[in-house]
């Protein structure tokens, strides 16, 4: 098996509902996601997926959330809290969608891993 992974940032803010502390009021964090593919075949060139690709597919998902209140974003404007449980799994669904077309399923997302802040993170996978 082979794995890269690439890792952008965003800063944007949120509050959790059902919370009671702190984090029920609006806040912000600079975020940290790594996502991480994994596949058995490398392509014709020697690579999983080259980097610049998989920052492609990152990019559309961390400019919707990137200096937005999420809470305000579909699907964090309901009932979904914007925890980092819920953003790491957001992650991990939109790259995955673009990830199997793009590569007919050579290539997979293992998982998404979520720091909002350097000491704390959440990581979702299948």
């Amino acid at each position: 098996m082979f794995e890269v992974t690439v890792e952008a940032g965003f800063s944007s803010g949120h509050y959790l509902r059902n919370y009671r502390g702190k984090c029920e009021n609006p806040h912000g964090h600079n975020y940290k996601v790594f996502v991480t593919l994994i596949g058995e075949e490398l392509d014709e060139a020697g690579m999983l997926l080259d980097f610049k690709l998989l920052k492609q597919v990152m990019r559309p998902t961390v400019e919707y959330l990137d200096h937005f209140m999420i809470n305000d974003l579909p699907p964090f404007d309901k009932e979904l809290n914007p925890s980092a449980e819920n953003l790491a799994k957001y992650f991990y669904d939109q790259t995955s969608a673009q990830l199997h077309e793009m590569t007919a399923g050579r290539v997979r997302v293992k998982d998404c891993t979520l720091y909002e802040t350097d000491t704390s993170f959440a990581r979702y996978y299948k």
